[in-house]
């Protein structure tokens, strides 16, 4: 192969990277507009305190994990959706300081047996969490307390929920797009099947 077809095959490569890229920026843009433009128009329709009752009220009807007795009603600070390219709807997270509930949306049943659930959100992004916090816990960077932590809630093979605690903002946004790519892959398993 000449180095000329060479350098073109990897600018092809690198060009599908980039567009990938794109795609997944644009999408990202396109969520948190969504969420921007819901904030604005509760905090302008409502006013302020209305908008923290309705975000009590809709966490209320969702069965809470349990927590310590005196830790009290926990407020959550956002409410992202989650959504597939088509804009369907594939779960909510519900957002608080130290809490990230993933609940998936009433139409959606997801198996905990369907790829790539276990082998890449468990696997490779949870697991490597703790394992990374571990490590500082070692080195005495990190307090036992703060280690990342998350736990599925099942009702027999399907998801009800999945709850995480213990992250930053910089592990929330890896956590939001790891947790939507695995659920748009696990639907599409999902509607192939069917």
């Amino acid at each position: 192969m000449s180095q000329d077809a060479e350098k073109i095959k990897r600018l092809v490569a690198f060009k599908k990277k980039l567009e990938e890229k794109v795609v997944a920026l644009e999408s990202e843009l396109k969520e948190l507009q969504t969420m921007l433009e819901t904030v604005n128009s509760m905090l302008l329709e409502k006013g302020f305190r209305h908008a923290e009752i309705k975000a009590e009220a809709i966490t209320a009807e969702i069965s809470q994990p349990k927590e310590e007795p005196s830790a009290g009603p926990i407020e959550y600070e956002n409410i992202i959706p989650l959504k597939t390219f088509n804009d369907e709807l594939l779960a909510n997270l519900y957002v608080s300081e130290n809490l990230l509930r993933v609940v998936p949306a009433e139409n959606k049943t997801f198996n905990i047996n369907t790829p790539p659930f276990t082998p890449f959100l468990i696997e490779k992004v949870f697991i490597k969490m703790k394992e990374k916090d571990n490590e500082l816990i070692r080195a005495g960077q990190l307090s036992p307390d703060k280690i990342f932590s998350y736990d599925i809630i099942q009702d027999g093979d399907a998801i009800r929920e999945i709850v995480i605690k213990n992250f930053d903002a910089d592990r929330l946004r890896e956590l939001k797009s790891s947790i939507r790519w695995t659920l748009e892959k696990m639907y599409e398993k999902m509607k192939s099947q069917s």
